[in-house]
């Protein structure tokens, strides 16, 4: 189905306010979205970085395990102690933040106030660029103005300035990577040729390395992609099943270097990280008092990471493992009823409400009512755009079921849907402002 016509819109007595604001240029729109969102960003990153060093012990605020494998590498012990102790090779987390903080204290000093300005400063800028591809998907889909409003939307989402430009982490990263990966799935069925598919799979690779939430998508994505090569009179089969081979060979391409590295330094098969299990484990071990509880985690607990240490890392998680199946099997309906409450967290941003847990989070009420504001746009979106166009909202649809699904099983807050908030906010936009000031969009 073809992007909105404004012919099927109700006519305007006279040009909205939204309309007489529009930029008429792309490139000038584009220079505007992303030099204020990074100005913006930049500004909190000035006011955050000089805490990070000092925020809290072992620098665990400069990236936690991020930055303790990013303290490894940039000492030259390569990629291994995912913890303050040294310990030996790990996968507990992805390569490709790391490396890119190990680089920034090559540069700027390990752990120095520096390396923070600088890590924040290059965040802002990922989270800043976020806006191209946000700008670009809706517009394909759905038209100019309501393109410029998710834009604009983004350069001031709170979300997004506070996990780009405060917090060391692939928060930034991952989203900007991912909302591009997004937007060429897209796209993709209406390139000719193989390469557009073999520059996806590769993308997609590279997302994965930043972080491998995103992968519970891809085979949707490509699916969906392929699905709308469908066209009266061509072989469809052969056709998809080339650009999805395509797709596929590049995507391990990508990822394959990595596998066999952890394969050779664990001897075990990793494709990418091992830490499912322990995140399990910490989130279904029966301690509810918090959403992430410290007591089972080697961070946070000097009784497990002396286990960690002295079962190395894979014998620790297998053990975990062992363990959390165990607490499941016995605790079936604690399981189900915690998931619940993890998936209300996720959409809510509130763990509990009890005066106890509120003392100690009581940023989490302002939180609360932020947040279900968003996820009620949101779903006022998907209710909006289903009733127009199903095709074209349906891999937002994807993206909203399927990608949490991990962290309902093991942990939920706001943080962990950071990869998939630049969807999030299109379909707030939608919610909120709906299709009236949509034009067709021009060709990309």
């Amino acid at each position: 189905m073809s992007p909105l016509d404004p012919t099927q819109l109700p006519p305007q007595s006279k040009p909205a306010l939204i309309d007489r604001l529009t930029i008429r240029s792309t490139k000038t729109l584009l220079a505007a979205l992303v030099c204020t969102a990074f100005a913006l960003r930049a500004f909190f990153a000035a006011l955050s970085f000089r805490d990070i060093p000092t925020a809290s012990p072992n620098f665990g605020t400069f990236g936690a395990e991020m930055g303790w494998v990013a303290r490894s590498i940039a000492t030259g012990h390569g990629f291994t102690s995912p913890f303050w102790p040294v310990t030996g090779p790990t996968a507990l987390v992805p390569p490709l933040y790391p490396y890119l903080l190990a680089g920034v204290f090559h540069l700027f000093g390990l752990y120095s106030v520096q390396s923070s300005l600088a890590i924040l400063l290059i965040q802002s800028l990922f989270s800043a660029l976020t806006c191209i591809p946000i700008y670009l998907t809706v517009k394909h889909a759905v038209g100019e103005r309501t393109a410029q409003l998710a834009g604009w939307l983004w350069v001031v989402y709170p979300f997004s300035i506070f996990y780009g430009a405060t917090q060391v982490w692939d928060y930034a990263q991952t989203a900007f990577l991912f909302a591009i990966c997004f937007y060429l799935s897209q796209r993709l069925p209406a390139r000719k040729g193989l390469l557009p598919w073999i520059g996806f799979g590769l993308f997609y690779g590279v997302t994965a390395l930043s972080n491998p939430s995103v992968l519970s998508l891809l085979p949707f994505l490509l699916l969906i992609a392929l699905w709308k090569l469908r066209q009266p009179g061509t072989p469809w089969l052969m056709r998809a099943f080339s650009r999805g081979a395509v797709t596929t060979i590049a995507f391990f391409l990508v990822i394959t270097p990595w596998s066999i590295r952890n394969h050779r330094v664990l001897h075990t098969a990793v494709p990418i990280r091992d830490g499912f299990w322990l995140e399990f484990w910490a989130g279904n071990h029966g301690d509810t008092s918090s959403s992430n509880p410290p007591a089972a985690h080697p961070a946070t607990n000097d009784a497990e990471m002396q286990q960690y240490q002295a079962q190395g890392e894979i014998a620790y998680l297998e053990s975990k493992h062992v363990l959390a199946k165990q607490f499941v099997h016995q605790h079936p309906l604690y399981f189900v009823g915690v998931c619940l409450r993890r998936a209300f967290r996720f959409w809510t941003g509130i763990w509990s409400f009890a005066p106890s847990y509120l003392r100690d989070q009581f940023l989490d009420i302002p939180n609360f009512f932020f947040c279900t504001c968003i996820t009620f746009f949101m779903l006022r979106g998907i209710r909006r755009w289903w009733s127009v166009d199903p095709s074209q909202v349906f891999p937002y649809l994807i993206v909203v079921l399927f990608f949490p699904i991990t962290y309902y099983l093991s942990h939920a807050s706001m943080d962990y849907r950071q990869p998939i908030e630049p969807q999030i906010i299109i379909l707030a936009t939608i919610g909120a402002f709906g299709f009236r000031n949509s034009t067709r969009p021009e060709a990309l």
